[in-house]
């Protein structure tokens, strides 16, 4: 059951850039707040110096701190968008940056302190220790605090869902709503060719009066992979969803499959292995 969660895929809007802006500046504050009111794990004890001092070395520390979690975050945004995280990558991530701050710290330290109490080997001890105590905390209240609010917005959209087709009965339609669960945009189900994902934005490309057309939508492909579940728009690829009412044709060219409409100024869509099976299974279906 660990081994299934850890190889889970790490959800999209942890990576997101609002997300990862909003945690490095709560660790900043978290950090700076939490250790000079609370003074916790004798953080004063840490050094020999005097009481400016030392929330001027603390000052450093934190701000040191704050540059090594936005470089790792950024690091990791660029990352996620070329390549797939899970779980236990992202608890490896938070080792390395818990890890790289510790090794600063104990290199200020030093500088500080050139002969400490205990040692060198004590001082990365009291470092590791005190970084894992003081990331920790905050990591796990945004981790828990943006879950809510992802699964408080998925709420709201399924609800806004509901009760535009309640008072808008349109069988014959789709209607696709943004991150906060506004409507944004209805078209006929015959009108819709595809979904092209663009980062925590979804082209939505349909025909406007014969012409092909998009419509840029923010919000995520998985969410509407979870909306059109139960119809025939699916995922065929990490960056495309069909509408399959639409599709004239599936080609294998040099072990690769494509999907085609046969209608002008519409490129062959790709077909990755993960879903080659399902996008072959619902063609025949549909032909």
């Amino acid at each position: 059951m660990i081994h299934e969660f850890l190889n889970k895929k790490l959800p999209a809007y942890l990576c997101s850039k609002s997300r990862i802006i909003s945690l490095v500046v709560f660790t900043a504050v978290f950090a700076l707040v939490f250790i000079m009111a609370y003074n916790p794990f004798d953080a004063k004890e840490w050094y020999n110096v005097s009481e400016f001092m030392y929330y001027v070395y603390l000052s450093l520390l934190i701000l040191v701190g704050v540059l090594v979690v936005a470089i790792s975050r950024v690091i990791m945004y660029y990352y996620a968008k070329k390549h797939t995280l899970h779980y236990w990558s992202f608890g490896v991530w938070i080792l390395a940056e818990i890890l790289a701050m510790a090794a600063i710290y104990t290199s200020l330290s030093l500088i500080v302190e050139p002969n400490p109490t205990g040692g060198l080997l004590q001082v990365m001890k009291n470092s590791i220790r005190n970084t894992t105590l003081v990331l920790l905390i905050p990591y796990a209240i945004s981790l828990l605090y943006f879950s809510m609010q992802e699964k408080n917005a998925m709420l709201k959209r399924l609800k806004a869902i509901q009760d535009y087709e309640y008072d808008h009965p349109q069988p014959a339609t789709f209607s696709f709503y943004d991150e906060r669960g506004e409507m944004r945009l209805s078209i006929k189900r015959d009108n819709l060719l595809y979904l092209e994902s663009a980062d925590n934005y979804v082209y939505v490309w349909y025909l406007n009066k014969g012409k092909v057309t998009k419509f840029l939508l923010r919000n995520t492909l998985k969410v509407m992979e979870d909306f059109m579940a139960g119809t025939n728009v699916l995922r065929c690829h990490r960056s495309y969803m069909v509408n399959f009412d639409q599709v004239s044709i599936i080609r294998r060219d040099k072990g690769l499959i494509y999907i085609e409409f046969g209608i002008e100024d519409v490129g062959d869509i790709p077909v990755s292995k993960t879903y080659s099976e399902k996008v072959m299974k619902s063609f025949a279906a549909n032909s």
